[in-house]
């Protein structure tokens, strides 16, 4: 097993159910700072879902607001900036983690007050990243998740990088389809970046399984201007 292998997304999505998915890193010529976060869903109500942006911001939101059955775990901010950092999260942990720098403390002592969704039996991981762009740049990721199948304890992971060209880290909630849905394990996997970012989303949305993916957000940061280019792909479109 070569523990330096850098796999291609289509290599890590193999599992039809791997759930909502960050990934962080550089890109090959080492110019972009790559950001991207996708959901997948099997009820209708995780289904009934669609990224939106508002304000610089990127929000889940209902594709029909008549069907959903509740709006909890499932209506969030995704995606917000604070200074000059980039917070992508899979719920509303992004404002916990927002709101925590705002008041002078950090990405990882923020988390610290939160802990897994409380969807039992599934106990689904709170993942999280963070792209700092204060000192050139460089990235933070995090799981949250149950120590048992009760949820008696929080475990929360800490992750953090200097950027390689090219390489970038892949975290998800889950790995692979079940009932509870079982669990990520592991540090987050190595996933190769390419410069273009059209590539880039096609690659990640063609690999996720097309009766679960539902929403895509990638982003490239031009690392020496600060200038962004943004890509949502929605499965449902208003």
């Amino acid at each position: 097993m070569d523990i330096y292998k850098i796999n291609t997304i289509k290599e890590l999505t193999r599992d039809p159910y791997v759930g909502r998915g960050i990934i962080a890193g550089l890109s090959k010529d080492g110019k972009s700072a790559v950001s991207a976060y996708f959901i997948m869903g099997r009820s209708a109500n995780s289904r009934n879902r669609v990224f939106a942006e508002r304000d610089g911001a990127v929000f889940t939101e209902p594709f029909d607001a008549s069907k959903v059955e509740d709006p909890s775990l499932i209506i969030y901010a995704a995606v917000r900036e604070i200074g000059k950092k980039l917070i992508v999260t899979n719920g509303d942990q992004t404002d916990t983690i927002v709101e925590g720098i705002r008041l002078g403390s950090d990405f990882s002592g923020s988390l610290r007050t939160r802990e897994f969704e409380p969807d039992a039996p599934n106990l689904t991981p709170r993942i999280s990243a963070e792209l700092d762009f204060s000192d050139g740049f460089n990235y933070k990721m995090s799981i949250l998740k149950s120590e048992d199948e009760k949820g008696s304890q929080c475990a929360r992971y800490t992750f953090e990088y200097a950027p390689i060209t090219g390489l970038g880290h892949f975290i998800h909630t889950y790995v692979g389809d079940g009932n509870p849905l079982p669990t990520f394990q592991g540090e987050p996997e190595r996933v190769e970046i390419p410069n273009d970012i059209e590539e880039f989303a096609k690659a990640i949305w063609e690999s996720l399984n097309e009766d679960n993916k539902i929403s895509l957000f990638v982003r490239y940061t031009d690392i020496a201007s600060g200038k962004t280019e943004q890509k949502i792909i929605n499965k449902y479109e208003k």
